[in-house]
């Protein structure tokens, strides 16, 4: 029986990302739930600084790069001048939820109709691996190299948990760690997109992913970390979503 190799229309060129790294798998997604849904000819992302920005170099779908951490205030004005258009941003854990926090949490609080894709690898990719709101407890990075020390920095921010009182449409957490999780995640994503069409409020799908260059693992190491461990501190699944949605 021959296979067939598909890849989305959107995603035009290969990735650019690192050997083992779960962005491409993300982008590859969102990707996939826009063309099945009908929505990449209308769609706009606004894409974050970090990793997120190689995102535009391979999508084939309207893209604004925003300002670092800005991603979700650019989103809010995007839809708000263009309600008829499928409005995402793209973001990793350092630009939402480091100079991005209040941008993010705003845009939740006032419900406004976008769709938040959100990558967590726990460090800040691209600029070298240093801590992020997301490092967990005693993990290394290039500015906790010791490990983190909750007692000094905080604990790990669980943003899900943070938003689960604010009357948003619809919630959810995925990871990329085998086939399955990956076609849950592209559920949770498909369902986001699904809750801004219907005019349901603010949608957020995290989506926990590898970063083997800055773990200092191979890329099977750092997908068994986040099944040991990742997932202990950040469990997936769904966790708000407003009546009309469908169920995976």
């Amino acid at each position: 029986m021959k296979t067939e190799r598909r890849t989305p229309k959107a995603c035009f060129v290969d990735n650019k990302y690192c050997p083992g790294c779960g962005h491409g798998i993300a982008n590859r997604l969102v990707a996939e739930v826009l063309e099945e849904s009908g929505l990449d000819k209308v769609a706009i992302g606004a894409i974050a600084v970090g990793c997120a920005s190689l995102m535009p170099d391979t999508f084939n779908i309207d893209c604004v790069q925003a300002q670092h951490g800005r991603a979700a205030a650019v989103a809010v004005g995007l839809k708000r001048c263009r309600p008829e258009c499928a409005v995402f941003t793209y973001q990793g854990d350092g630009d939402a939820l480091a100079i991005g926090f209040s941008e993010t949490l705003w845009a939740a609080i006032r419900n406004e109709l976008i769709t938040v894709i959100f990558v967590n690898n726990g460090n800040f990719g691209m600029t070298g691996g240093q801590m992020a709101p997301t490092t967990l407890e005693n993990q290394r990075t290039t500015t906790s190299p010791h490990g983190r020390d909750v007692h000094t920095t905080g604990r790990p921010l669980d943003i899900v948990e943070m938003l689960k009182g604010l009357g948003v449409a619809y919630l959810a957490r995925g990871s990329l760690t085998s086939n399955a999780e990956i076609l849950k995640t592209k559920h949770y994503i498909a369902s986001a997109f699904d809750a801004q069409r219907k005019g349901l409020g603010y949608s957020f799908v995290e989506i926990l992913s590898p970063c083997p260059t800055n773990w200092g693992m191979e890329p099977l190491a750092a997908m068994k970390h986040i099944g040991d461990v990742v997932k202990s501190i950040y469990p997936l699944g769904e966790f708000t979503k407003k009546e009309g949605l469908r169920d995976a």
